[in-house]
């Protein structure tokens, strides 16, 4: 029996090595052997591709062409003629694809008449075309579309929780392109987010405090669940707030605080805090509301003013508390019109959105509708099985598939006993205020 080539025993070593290399270290194994693979792959079937996901268009062409039924792209052609103009599928123009850190984008010149919805509507016929986990769709500037393509889901596992570094900003977990999922509240000061139960809200909450817990800053609780949810957490919480009554006036609380502090920005002719000087500047304040919608339910009558009270206040603090270092990060279950004007008006100021998974489409449609179509289909789909999954209205105005990392209550319980010491006293924070105020 003859011996084999030296290549072809050598196979099952290369095979090897290279499981081995991707296995060990992906990052350096897509950029040097897969990608440029995969970018020729994309250039080499682009135009079948965009055939099949009907982005093409007919044009017409002189062509040449010396054998009679030579030409098919409109039927075969029977004349003599050798120069003949005819119509031909043309694709739009792609430039060369560009490593990402979990897959590849490209940039195309769009074809006249077409929008980025156009690419938008194809995205999921593109990924099968390419057998992507997915495509997303963007728009840098007109006549051009980036095509981001994710080779695998970065949300199937996420890493641990890491250390905050920055004042008021937290990374609570990945975003589907693989970046960090941060909630800055300096850039974003207001958070609405909706999610049913064991869909990943509270873990997110709990990100969040472990996140503020080491930071200069004053939490605030309102615990509509009678304290449950947050009274654990107590150590690091300034106030807690575990009804509606208690609600309404911490509420009133903050409104008085927010404006003393307007006018000390008034009389130091600033627009907001942090143009203070560090000393006058005030300690930033974070308002944690859980179950949001006990604020709006009413069980008769008599609690109408209550809840128009209390309903006025929180919308107060969402219109003019960014300036003056208030800023609200609201939580429910059920986030609906049908809770009254009064969500309404909070939904529209608090600009990030954060959509689990909801038992409802009319909570997914207040939370996400007025922003982008795409965004409550995905937040739709999100399955049961995925918790801390959601959809995100990003600060680049972009809305993202993203998933928290998984923190536990103890691990946010521990975190608010081991900086207990830097809770400030609410009544140091509003040791300005009229008595009326927090009597």
């Amino acid at each position: 029996m003859p011996d084999l080539p030296a290549w072809l025993a050598a196979l099952p070593l290369i095979g090897a090595g290279l499981w081995a290399w991707r296995r060990w270290h992906y990052p350096s194994f897509w950029l040097i052997a897969a990608f440029p693979l995969v970018a020729l792959s994309v250039r080499a079937s682009w135009r079948r591709v965009a055939l099949g996901c009907g982005l093409t268009k007919k044009r017409q062409r002189w062509w040449f062409t010396t054998v009679p039924g030579l030409i098919a792209s409109t039927g075969i052609v029977r004349v003599r003629r050798r120069f003949q103009r005819v119509a031909v599928d043309t694709k739009p123009l792609m430039w060369l694809p560009r490593p990402t850190r979990h897959g590849w984008r490209v940039t195309l010149h769009t074809l006249e008449g077409q929008t980025p919805g156009d690419y938008t509507d194809a995205a999921e016929r593109l990924a099968h075309s390419w057998s992507v986990h997915a495509i997303r769709v963007s728009s840098p500037g007109p006549g051009r579309v980036v095509l981001s393509a994710t080779m695998r889901d970065p949300l199937v596992t996420v890493n641990q929780l890491p250390p905050s570094t920055d004042l008021l900003k937290v990374t609570v977990g990945r975003l589907e392109t693989g970046r960090p999922w941060m909630i800055d509240f300096r850039t974003v000061p207001h958070w609405l987010n909706a999610g049913a139960t064991q869909s990943g809200k509270s873990n997110l909450a709990n990100a969040l405090i472990v996140g503020l817990a080491p930071q200069p800053v004053a939490l605030v609780g309102i615990d509509l669940k009678g304290g449950v949810e947050f009274t654990p957490y107590a150590p690091r919480l300034s106030a807690l707030a575990t009804c509606r009554e208690e609600a309404g006036r911490l509420l009133d609380d903050l409104v008085a605080l927010m404006l003393d502090r307007m006018g000390v920005c008034r009389q130091a002719a600033a627009r907001n805090i942090w143009q203070l000087p560090p000393a006058l500047r005030p300690v930033p304040v974070v308002v944690l509301v859980d179950e949001l919608a006990e604020l709006y339910l009413m069980a008769d009558k008599s609690e109408k003013d209550e809840i128009a009270r209390t309903s006025t206040a929180l919308l107060r603090v969402a219109q003019l508390g960014r300036a003056f270092g208030i800023y609200l990060f609201c939580c429910g279950q059920r986030i609906g019109s049908d809770l009254g004007p009064g969500v309404t008006a909070l939904r529209a100021q608090c600009s990030g959105r954060i959509c689990h998974r909801v038992n409802d489409p009319e909570t997914a449609t207040m939370t996400l509708d007025d922003l982008d179509p795409a965004a409550l289909a995905s937040a739709r789909a999100i399955p049961a099985e995925t918790p801390g999954v959601a959809i995100v209205a990003s600060q680049d105005g972009q809305w993202y598939r993203a998933r928290s990392f998984h923190v536990t209550e103890h691990t946010a319980e521990q975190a608010t006993h081991t900086h207990a010491h830097l809770t400030p006293s609410w009544n140091e924070i509003t040791t300005h205020l009229p008595e009326h105020a927090h009597a």
